[in-house]
């Protein structure tokens, strides 16, 4: 039996029986009735203070998640607000739909009107929108399905003078469509790489967040073939606790982890893109033969050369080069290598010269401090920055769903946000936000909808008064720097006036308070105000070198 229903409420019922998994959105006239039909539908809804931090969160939602996250906005300026967040999900391939009024048909005039699938494509997303009343139902069913199936952020335009026609309705009524069977590796793909590691004497394999789901069979391809595990920055945490696992490749990589993969001879790479960050501008793939695996075509051999490239889901290639192999080697895995791996896996456990100034702390000491204080059931969310390397590289995570990281467009501002919506995705977790005074001030509005939600969740700001990468990275040529430095701003009575508790840490001895919020009921974000000494990270000098190769 269908129900007579306007066209707004017929889209938004279809997204929510689709499967959305939550709205983040600032609601206006044009978004109004739509947000209100998936939220009838039984889907959750998060007001956000601001469109760009709307977006964000249902990115870290989506990502953590896998489930489509929607993202509802108000024509015209409520779309254009959204826009960093909306290139963010794009570039990380999250599976967003952002749903968007629009103007009505031909009303050019409007103050709202833009032109959307313009500016949309622009952005690096897939313009959609609702055509008329006749075709609504399946224009946001096509949309979703976008969304979910080939792992893209899609901007649903909905025209304000169609969401009011009536159409019929029913669950009936949604086109049927099966999910996509992807294709296997091809035979001659598979035998290219087995060649390759016939050879092989230090292969190493890396994982990016395209290998989700596929890290126990990319361990015991590594053990047949005797292989160093390492991730990227978006894969962090797919190979934690196993014995022959690094933890981080790159610019976050300690320098022992970074000379164990330029060392190696073949290079597995699965799901991840290999780009200047990864592969620090190419150094640490110069010795090696490298295979990439994707299952997005155009992904392989979109940063730099390879030797192989194979068009697959990660975890059924991983599987047929096992099904493939005649025995096992002992590879890289020597007793020798084995001590090095140890010693040279985490930032926490390397020795620190500490470089505090007065009334401000090493952020390196700062970092390992929280690390062993914070519960370890936890999701860590680093901005940019000249700080980023502290919380992405010092705080551990327990897996892969226990960090994300919003760099893909190398915006700051972006973190706090992005851990609002990985609380919503993981309320078990403790989240813990690391970011800049400078990105701070940028989204510190949305420490209401934290408070609101009552998120027990932990923002250290990396408080260096100024933007600190951009101090480093000119202070050698100029000094003028007053465009980048900023006063003293007492940051925790800020957060205190958006009703959060908060703390000022100017020594190692005011960490303590921290284990104090710990232990009382959570029900609230704690900020610190971490004021940190002023010295350039040692990620900084490959940042500057990614720079002019970009």
């Amino acid at each position: 039996m269908s129900d007579r229903v306007t066209v707004a409420e017929a889209v938004g019922r279809t997204l929510a029986h689709l499967g959305a998994g939550h709205v983040f959105g600032v609601v206006g006239s044009g978004n109004f009735h739509v947000t209100n039909a998936i939220l009838d539908g039984g889907v959750e809804f998060t007001a956000a203070r601001h469109e760009m931090g709307a977006a964000c969160m249902a990115d870290a939602y989506a990502r953590l998640t896998g489930k489509v996250a929607i993202v509802s906005v108000h024509q015209g300026c409520g779309l254009t607000n959204a826009m960093t967040g909306i290139v963010e999900a794009a570039k990380c391939h999250s599976p967003v739909l952002v749903v968007s009024g629009d103007t009505a048909n031909g009303h050019v005039t409007s103050n709202f009107y833009i032109d959307q699938d313009a500016a949309v494509r622009a952005l690096g997303a897939v313009p959609e929108r609702i055509h008329s009343a006749k075709s609504a139902v399946s224009d946001a069913a096509r949309a979703f399905r976008s969304a979910l199936y080939e792992r893209r952020t899609v901007v649903l335009s909905l025209p304000i003078d169609i969401q009011d026609e009536l159409v019929e309705w029913s669950v009936d009524s949604i086109p049927a469509a099966n999910a996509p069977v992807r294709a296997g590796a091809s035979q001659q793909s598979v035998r290219e790489v087995l060649e390759l590691l016939a050879e092989a004497e230090r292969p190493v394999i890396v994982a990016g967040r395209g290998a989700w789901g596929a890290g126990a069979d990319l361990r015991e391809l590594g053990a047949r073939i005797g292989a160093l595990l390492v991730t990227s920055a978006a894969g962090r945490g797919l190979f934690v606790d196993d014995d022959w696992a690094l933890d981080i490749m790159g610019g976050f990589a300690t320098d022992g982890a970074a000379e164990l993969v330029q060392d190696a001879d073949v290079v597995l790479a699965f799901g991840v893109a290999l780009n200047n960050w990864t592969t620090r501008s190419g150094s640490l793939l110069a010795n090696a033969k490298v295979v990439q695996v994707d299952d997005r075509l155009d992904a392989i051999g979109w940063h730099r050369p390879v030797d192989v490239g194979v068009w697959g889901d990660a975890r059924e290639v991983a599987q047929a080069l096992v099904r493939e192999l005649p025995g096992s080697r002992v590879g890289y895995r020597s007793d020798e290598v084995a001590v090095k791996v140890r010693e040279s896996r985490y930032w926490a456990d390397q020795a620190v010269e500490s470089r505090a100034e007065e009334r401000r702390v090493d952020p390196r000491e700062l970092s390992n401090a929280l690390e062993h204080i914070l519960p370890t059931e936890r999701v860590v969310v680093p901005d940019g920055g000249n700080f980023a390397c502290y919380p992405a590289a010092h705080l551990r995570v327990p897996d892969e769903r226990g960090f994300c990281f919003p760099a893909s467009f190398q915006s700051i501002g972006l973190a706090l946000s992005s851990a609002i919506g990985a609380a919503v995705a993981s309320p078990e977790r403790l989240v813990v936000a690391g970011i800049g005074d400078g990105g701070f001030m940028m989204s510190l509005v949305e420490l209401d909808t934290a408070v609101r939600l009552g998120l027990g969740m932990v923002i250290v700001i990396y408080n260096d008064s100024a933007y600190g990468a951009e101090v480093h990275h000119f202070e050698h040529v100029t000094d003028q720097l007053e465009t980048v430095v900023f006063p003293e701003t007492d940051l925790a009575a800020i957060a205190r006036g958006f009703g959060c508790d908060a703390i000022t840490v100017e020594t190692l001895d005011d960490v303590d308070a921290v284990s104090l919020w710990l232990a009382g009921p959570r029900d609230r974000p704690l900020v610190i105000d971490a004021k940190v000494a002023k010295f350039a990270s040692w990620v900084l000098a490959h940042a500057h070198r990614v720079e002019k190769d970009a």
